[in-house]
């Protein structure tokens, strides 16, 4: 199952799994459709290796995905059931926090047969050195700060681009530092309206159309939460967005240089994912079919370096893995 939201490369995870699964063990599998909405629900379909053919490069999920919430409509009693009259040995948890969270509490506190495997384009899963997905995100925005690069060449303006990133800086800091951006924006390190307007001046005075890559959930030093212009999502969150149609107004006001504002959003999230991700998606989608041949509940597959090992799940939804100070400090050398 794929849970919460999506990402490229879940597709390659299920391609793994399941031809793995079925010419390394021998086993069967089913998909289950919208995450744990589809378990509670019992919406369930055979998967065979011709279901999964030709998806490594495909972006979304063709199982589907939702937020729905482990312990809603019957939770763990709902789950046992439907598990057991389908004849299900193991639950393969497709997702990122929220969804390994439910996936650890499901396993450890109610015995469910559970594995997982850790999907989230942020890149804030802690337990594993990167996320699949990440990478995808990250060449997306770094393409498009390319191309808006030269229109603001063109005009002579400055550009603030707007990437993903709620809670931590990932997306920001990689496509910033890979496409030369003169100001890099993100959760972990709030800067002060002043820092950001003498960067812009620097790239400015040196001839250069000023680039501005701002995570959507910065908090500036004079305020006291993220923009988040879109109201509520669905299960209360605020739907984060809009910081960089604010400052785009006072870095024009405040240093002179004609200002624009794009928000990438979900591009970031679609299309196909990169080599990089079809690899490590793959290799991910395999290693969770040999822990749950392996009966190996509450474990889920994870990149130490190069190499796939398996972590305990409830030790990777402690915390957030956050930008450190090591790497903004190295990133605040090329800014200016």
């Amino acid at each position: 199952m794929t849970s919460g939201g999506d990402g490229p490369g879940l597709n390659a995870v299920i391609r793994g799994a399941v031809r793995h699964g079925i010419r390394t063990h021998g086993v069967e599998f089913a998909g289950i459709r919208d995450g744990w909405r589809g378990l509670l629900e019992d919406d369930i379909t055979p998967l065979t290796t011709f279901d999964v053919r030709g998806l490594s490069g495909r972006g979304g999920t063709i199982l589907g995905t939702s937020r729905t919430h482990p312990y809603s409509d019957g939770g763990p009693d709902r789950m046992r059931e439907v598990i057991t009259t389908r004849g299900l040995d193991a639950v393969i948890a497709v997702g990122g926090e929220g969804t390994l969270a439910g996936a650890a509490r499901l396993a450890d506190d109610e015995g469910l047969p559970v594995v997982g495997v850790p999907k989230t384009i942020d890149n804030d899963l802690d337990g594993t050195d990167y996320t699949f997905g990440f990478d995808t995100a990250a060449a997306i925005a770094t393409e498009s700060i390319d191309r808006l690069r030269t229109t603001a060449e063109s005009h002579h303006r400055c550009m603030v681009i707007e990437v993903m990133g709620r809670h931590v800086g990932w997306i920001a800091l990689h496509a910033g530092m890979a496409a030369g951006a003169h100001a890099v924006l993100i959760p972990e390190f709030p800067v002060s309206y002043e820092q950001l307007f003498t960067w812009v001046r620097s790239a400015r005075d040196r001839g250069r159309a000023p680039i501005v890559v701002v995570a959507e959930g910065f908090v500036p030093t004079d305020r006291d939460e993220a923009v988040s212009a879109k109201g509520e999502a669905r299960d209360g969150r605020p739907r984060l967005g809009g910081i960089a149609d604010e400052l785009a107004p006072l870095i024009e006001e405040a240093t002179g240089i004609e200002t624009r504002s794009t928000v990438l959003g979900h591009l970031q999230r679609g299309g196909s994912p990169t080599a990089y991700d079809r690899v490590l998606s793959t290799r991910l989608g395999m290693a969770a079919a040999d822990l749950a041949v392996r009966g190996a509940w509450g474990r889920m597959a994870s990149l130490d370096g190069t190499d796939i090992v398996d972590v305990r799940m409830a030790d990777a939804v402690v915390g957030l893995k956050r930008v450190p100070l090591d790497r903004w400090q190295e990133m605040q050398v090329l800014l200016g």
